[in-house]
């Protein structure tokens, strides 16, 4: 095996910031889609009701449903705003796919979103079987059906233990998994699916860069499984079980076939908001599988002095399609009426570190744009964007009225965002969620309980509170909002900010404050009609 460059460990970096990444519940997104195209789908990623998690696991599965109120609050308003001067929207109507190739699929996938996927890529050649098969004390991996196509690579590693369960992430092991040249160059960078989540079954998305070879090298150097959690009652906490095995591999793709089925056409449109924040379109891509939109997003000196610093990790764009000729009008990135979600989303956040743009990529699903389709417009909505807004309240817990439901004892108010807290409570550190980021993980933490209505995407929010000492805790925002009211606000009833490490020896009275806000910003007029194709080669 050839040894890791600096190049490769950065990527490994990169594993772990996706990892971390919050991001849409997979059932949460599929109840939501069901409701909307009145349709029957099976996730089949379902988790192996024996399967034994890391505590890191489960934070991410509950982290992944907080964050659905991110997809929400990040459009959820544009239901009610029209554009103005603009002519009603259509209808979202549905077009008459091709029926998909009748053939079995690998019980693998078979009962995942990617058995579409399968079946589109499998009768022209784009499925590859390196056939390993990996077995070290019992634990075994196995890698099958790798589906390739000009823009992305996704392998199902199937990882079991001794006793034939499930095993979840690998966790930073993940960062050990590489897509080079044969020299060892990286040709490709982690994406996400944004349909499902891996369990028993783990999926791994790449997507291509711009210029590949014809010849694809996948090695992974696999050491330290996460099999599981356990409690330890002398540290009172979970620790994570680790196991060292020998999970090496390496195996070839050919991509000539998939370099061949694809068609794409290099963009130079470019658009800067009022604010500063710069959008360039640079490429579409289409292949058997989806239609790929390619953008640099970048900010200008006065905005990036207002930003947070991980500002790229929530930072979104919401946009509408429309197609005139089957009369289509695909909404995506909000929870208006028929809205989307790319099929596979890149947020590439490598070159940052020296200065450059954030890459933003965009894949949409053939069953709701088709790949045939001409003359498509690219119309943006708006986009989120957390940027540094402070301000405080005084909390005083002593205020609470326990005679009555529903006493306002803190309010708080900020750009259009409304709160009011009417109970509290305590529990252990450990019921709280479990963010990587934050050091707190035994004692208690304080609960508010409170409602509110939001203008801006208060998810991407970054909260502390301050103690009469100056000592500061961790805040973590919980909450699931409804549809947005009359006036374009989203409405969330069942609030909490959970203040880690605060106990009752802590007192009673302390200062809450909004230091992050992840803005919403709507003053936008930017159209991009995309290029179009005169042929797709593999529908000659």
């Amino acid at each position: 095996m050839k040894p890791i460059s600096n190049d490769q460990k950065k990527e490994d970096r990169m594993w772990e910031e996706h990892l971390y990444r919050e991001e849409p519940d997979s059932d949460f997104t599929l109840k939501v889609m069901q409701k909307l195209d009145d349709m029957s789908m099976e996730s089949g990623e379902d988790e192996h009701p024996f399967v034994k998690k890391s505590i890191r696991t489960h934070w991410m599965r509950r982290t992944g449903i907080a964050a659905a109120a991110v997809v929400i609050l990040a459009g959820g308003a544009w239901f009610v705003f029209d554009r103005t001067a603009k002519p009603a929207q259509p209808a979202v109507n549905a077009v008459d796919h091709l029926p998909l190739p009748n053939i079995p699929v690998p019980e693998e996938l078979k009962y995942s979103y990617f058995a579409d996927d399968y079946k589109r890529l499998k009768p022209l050649g784009l499925v590859v079987n390196p056939n390993i098969n990996i077995n070290d004390q019992g634990y075994t991996l196995k890698i099958e059906d790798v589906l390739v196509d000009r823009s992305h690579i996704v392998m199902t590693m199937q990882q079991t233990t001794p006793d034939g369960l499930g095993l979840s992430r690998l966790l930073s092991e993940m960062g050990r998994i590489h897509v080079t040249d044969e020299e060892g160059s990286q040709v490709a960078t982690l994406a996400r699916d944004t349909r499902t989540k891996g369990s028993v079954t783990e999926r791994l998305l790449f997507q291509l860069h711009d210029e590949i070879p014809d010849q694809l090298v996948v090695r992974g150097e696999l050491r330290n499984l996460n099999v599981g959690s356990y409690y330890d009652y002398e540290k009172k906490s979970y620790e994570d079980k680790e196991v060292k095995v020998d999970w090496s591999f390496q195996f070839n793709i050919d991509m000539t076939k998939a370099k061949s089925l694809a068609v794409e056409n290099y963009m130079d449109d470019t658009y800067t908001t009022p604010e500063g924040l710069k959008l360039d379109m640079t490429q579409l891509v289409r292949t058997p599988n989806g239609t790929r939109l390619d953008l640099n997003v970048s900010l200008d000196d006065e905005l990036r002095a207002k930003v947070n610093e991980d500002w790229a990790n929530y930072m979104s764009i919401i946009y509408h399609l429309e197609i005139p000729e089957t009369n289509e009008y695909r909404i995506f990135n909000g929870i208006r009426l028929d809205t989307r979600q790319a099929k596979f989303r890149l947020q590439d956040l490598s070159d940052l570190r020296n200065g450059g743009p954030l890459k933003l990529s965009e894949t949409w699903d053939p069953a709701f744009v088709t790949v045939d389709a001409k003359n498509i417009r690219f119309v943006l909505d708006g986009y989120t964007l957390p940027v540094k807004e402070e301000k405080s309240v005084e909390v005083d817990l002593d205020k609470r009225r326990k005679d009555t439901n529903f006493y306002t004892f803190v309010e708080f108010e900020q750009l259009g965002d409304k709160i009011l807290f009417y109970d509290f409570e305590y529990e252990p550190v450990m019921e709280s969620y479990d963010p990587p980021k934050i050091d707190v993980k035994k004692g208690y933490s304080l609960v508010l309980k409170g409602s509110g209505t939001f203008r801006n995407a208060f998810m991407g929010d970054r909260w502390v509170a301050v103690d009469s000492d100056g000592k500061e805790y961790p805040v973590e925002v919980i909450g699931h909002p409804d549809q947005p009211n009359n006036n374009g606000e989203y409405v969330e009833d069942d609030l909490q900010l959970k203040i880690r490490g605060f106990y009752k020896e802590n007192g009673t009275k302390f200062t809450l404050k909004r230091v992050v806000v992840n803005r919403e910003y709507r003053n936008v007029n930017w159209e991009v009609d995309l290029p179009s194709y005169q042929t797709l080669p593999w529908l000659k």
